[in-house]
């Protein structure tokens, strides 16, 4: 009752005498000493006149009494049942129940019943468990149950067990080689910052549409978010203009690289002025985002100060996926056709040709014009003339045909000279090679980088560049000597074009030749185009994401969220500290230091701080180089590109700010840093079915808690053990240690390379275990968000979930390998098998849990499961 409700009786009803003063029948004095009998007092009372107040009360007692008969009857018809189950005899007893009721007459009803019930009491069956029945229990109660395919045995296909469902209720869409539960939050994602970029997202966002109208910078940053969508959604003018921003970028280029636009020193020798010109194109395309010949990035010098951030050069993406494209005939005919395409499309050059006119009206008369060149090189040439001046000129058609195969050659080339992707992505030693400065160009002198380097920083240069690979500039170096120039000048035309075709409208021909590229590789149906709101979105995430960001978290990321996601975190760090002391490969020494380092690790949850995502004006000034004008999409996105170019040459030499992130908040991922020792946990990751704030811990441990202790758990991978608690690189494990971590990283690496994935072909291709070995080890974390779900949970506060069969052990695996739910196309899953270090999601699963006896014993799986491997063959890490 609420505590200010009114009592049903006034007091002065309350207080009211419980009986009438009334006169004998036969006339004696209520005084004598003659006491009336029962029935002549029941007699008097049903002839006296009742008042208002004791028809209520009668009522009211006629009710009770009903209730009361209820009642008794529950209770008898309980003690049968329980009397009918008995097996250790029992006593029989007498229950009496008595109910008086008040009103202005006093009635006392009573009633007996025998029970009996067995002594001591027994269940024949173990108490209930309390079940969930919010709202969000009763939502992930049903997404769990739909996702469920029952009808396999979880202990030999766990991840079709728990995704079955979801997969043949989630097919891949025709503009996509891949859907999963990470492509699905994206998804969601991206339709929520749809309604931030639209006109009338006031409408929607009320708070963020307050906070707009209050702050100038808001009204910048929501201007520069919104002009660059709508420049993307226009697909009418893109398509209108065609490739023309494309031609004038390549015309660019063209004009660098035959040094038209630099004043060539005439003192100079040829080779000289062919360095400049090769320093000066490759300067213009790197300032533009554009790869070739090498690539660079900032980080911190790991050797010396982690903080320092420091020029770091590897090795270019290629234009196809990975060097063993290059060997598939198939995939390199259609690569050459689709440079070929933008060789003709992008070609700029003009020459006098002769046309036929219509022979109807003029039969004798020819038209000289100038048209899109047919012919090249303009004939004759040289202009001096030579031995050649009587071969035919080639045409256009053919040149673009050859130069493409000779394109396909130098890219080959530069494939084979590139590491290994297994030693570029988990050997941190062997790609850490620091070059002073003044000596770096010796390894490429063809190659100028003292002009490279001042044309991004004139005021800053590295004192020393690190190198990933100690061979790799040399090898360039021999590879563009053996390379003629139209080739080079034809390499970064189509460097060019694959980098920004995806800008243009649909209806060009640039964008259509990379496109039909693209389908091969990933498995998209041909002609299949995604929604362009999704696109577009993706594109203003990509230039302006720490601006989106904010309005994101503003939507999606309130209440305890972050306080809960931390405290997983948290949690996770202290139960891998505890796992440490019982660990039989790693020695004391080795294990204080490992519980030092996680320690130390910066746990970022949510949004950076810089630019801080809270502060407008911040943020304002992190884009201010950014200009979106009423400008192509094209030009508005190279404007963007530029700018994230400076301040990354900008960051060298200066201190790493340790409030920066790598992705934004948007972003569905997280990532651990070595050099910072931080591992950050963006918003929107912190999503179902990875997070939800009031799930039960199970769930959340079993999702999110895995990603977490992914995290983590690189720390002390096979790259991120060798980056001690400061972000140094340093052996800071025994020798000892480290040998008893080789062995479990062996066992890792020949249990994931027998994984197969098919080729769409009918052949398999293995998962490459030293390639993804990291990753796995990461995934071994997934033991430690057990632990730290064990060590919290409360049973009274952590209930199941309704209308599952499951115990909460059984939730926390299906909660893990829901998450990675996911179909895929064959050629993406090639694809993956060949670039990405992570497994694919299946083996995720079924490698991870194969490992963990805990899962085992959660499913009841027998000695032969498959994954339930005898504990000798399993390769156990924590």
């Amino acid at each position: 009752m609420s505590p200010n409700a009114q009592p049903l009786l006034s007091p002065s009803l309350e207080t009211a005498p419980l009986l009438q003063n009334v006169s004998h029948p036969d006339g004696v004095p209520a005084d004598q000493d003659e006491e009336p009998s029962f029935i002549d007092r029941l007699a008097a009372i049903v002839q006296e006149p009742l008042s208002p107040l004791t028809k209520v009360l009668l009522i009211a007692t006629l009710i009770f009494l009903l209730l009361s008969s209820v009642f008794i009857g529950l209770f008898a018809g309980a003690q049968h049942k329980l009397n009918h189950g008995e097996r250790n005899g029992g006593a029989t007893v007498t229950v009496t129940a008595t109910v008086t009721t008040t009103s202005q007459a006093t009635t006392t009803a009573a009633s007996t019943t025998t029970v009996s019930y067995p002594v001591p009491p027994e269940p024949t069956s173990p108490p209930e468990e309390p079940v969930c029945l919010s709202a969000s229990c009763i939502s992930l109660a049903s997404s769990v149950l739909s996702a469920l395919d029952e009808s396999e045995d979880p202990c030999e296909n766990f991840y079709d067990y728990a995704n079955g469902g979801w997969l043949k209720s989630n097919p891949i869409p025709s503009d996509k080689g891949k859907f999963g539960h990470f492509e699905e939050i994206a998804l969601q994602n991206k339709r929520l910052l749809q309604q931030i970029l639209s006109e009338d997202s006031s409408s929607h966002f009320s708070e963020t549409s307050s906070l707009m109208a209050s702050s100038p910078y808001d009204e910048q940053l929501l201007q520069k978010l919104r002009g660059l969508y709508q420049s993307c959604l226009d697909e009418d003018y893109l398509n209108e203009i065609g490739e023309t921003p494309l031609k004038e970028l390549t015309q660019k280029i063209r004009e660098v690289f035959r040094g038209k636009t630099t004043v060539v020193d005439i003192l100079k020798s040829k080779s000289e002025q062919e360095r400049d010109r090769l320093t000066a194109v490759v300067a213009y395309l790197h300032s533009r985002g554009i790869g070739a010949l090498f690539s660079y990035t900032t980080d911190g010098d790991v050797g010396n100060d982690p903080n320092l951030m420091t020029l770091w050069i590897s090795q270019p993406d290629l234009g196809l996926p990975s060097k063993e494209y290059y060997e598939e005939e198939s995939i390199v005919d259609l690569y050459q056709k689709t440079l070929k395409r933008l060789l003709i499309t992008l070609d700029n050059e003009e020459d006098t040709i002769l046309e036929e006119q219509d022979m109807d009206e003029a039969p004798s008369k020819l038209v000289v014009h100038e048209e899109r060149l047919k012919v090249w090189p303009p004939w004759p040439w040289p202009p001096w003339g030579d031995d050649d001046d009587g071969d035919s000129p080639e045409n256009r058609t053919e040149r673009a045909q050859r130069l493409a195969k000779e394109i396909v050659k130098f890219e080959k080339r530069i494939a084979n000279a590139s590491l290994d992707l297994d030693i570029l992505y988990q050997d941190p030693i062997a790609t850490y090679n620091p070059v002073p400065f003044k000596n770096v160009s010796a390894s490429l002198p063809e190659f100028d980088f003292s002009t490279y380097f001042s044309t991004f920083a004139p005021r800053n240069f590295p004192n020393a560049i690190i190198l990933t690979s100690t061979t790799y500039l040399s090898d360039l170096s021999r590879i563009l000597n053996d390379t003629n120039k139209d080739v080079l000048e034809a390499y970064f035309v189509t460097r060019a074009g694959l980098a920004y075709s995806s800008y243009l409208g649909l209806e060009t021909e640039a964008w259509q030749a990379v496109r039909s590229l693209e389908e091969v590789l990933n498995g998209i149906k041909k002609g299949a185009v995604g929604d362009r709101a999704e696109y577009c979105v993706g594109r203003v995430e990509s230039a302006l994401g720490f601006a989106l960001g904010r309005y994101f978290v503003r939507e999606t990321f309130g209440g305890d969220s972050r306080r809960v996601a931390t405290k997983v975190i948290t949690d996770i760090i202290g139960a891998f500290k505890k796992s440490l002391k019982k660990l039989e490969w790693m020695d004391k020494k080795s294990a204080t230091a490992a519980a030092g380092k996680a320690d130390a690790l910066r746990v970022k949850v949510g949004y950076p701080l810089s630019p801080n995502t809270e502060d407008p004006r911040s943020l304002a000034n992190w884009y201010y180089r950014v200009t979106i004008k009423n400008d192509t999409f094209f030009e508005n996105m190279l404007s963007a590109e530029i700018a994230d170019q400076i301040r990354t040459w900008f960051r060298i030499g200066k201190q790493r700010d340790p409030q920066s992130w790598e992705m934004y908040a948007s972003t569905v991922n997280a990532y651990f840093n070595p050099p910072a020792n931080e591992i950050v946990f963006p918003a929107g990751i912190l999503r179902p079915p990875f997070f939800r704030g009031d799930w039960p811990g199970y769930m959340n441990y079993g999702s999110f808690g895995q990603v977490a202790a992914h995290e983590l758990t690189h720390a002390f991978d096979s790259a991120g053990r060798l980056y001690n608690q400061n972000g140094k690189l340093e052996e800071w494990w025994t020798n000892s240690t480290s040998n008893g971590f080789n062995v479990r990283q062996k066992c890792i690496v020949d249990q994931y390379s027998n994984y197969t994935v098919d080729d769409g072909k009918g052949g398999k291709i293995h998962v490459n275990g030293n390639l993804t070995s990291g990753e796995n080890i990461g995934d071994s974390g997934l033991i430690q968000a057990f632990r730290a779900w064990k060590a919290q949970y409360n049973d009274k506060t952590e209930f199941l979930l309704p209308g599952l069969n499951y115990t909460r052990e059984q939730l926390f695996f299906i909660s893990f390998a829901r998450s990675w739910a996911q179909n895929i196309k064959p050629q993406a899953a090639v694809a993956r098998v060949r670039t990405d270090p992570h497994s694919p999601n299946r083996y995720r699963v079924h490698g991870t849990v194969s490992n963990i006896p805990e899962f085992a014993a959660a499913f009841n799986c027998s000695r032969h499961a498959k994954l339930n491997p005898p504990q000798e063959k399993r390769c156990i890490f924590w």
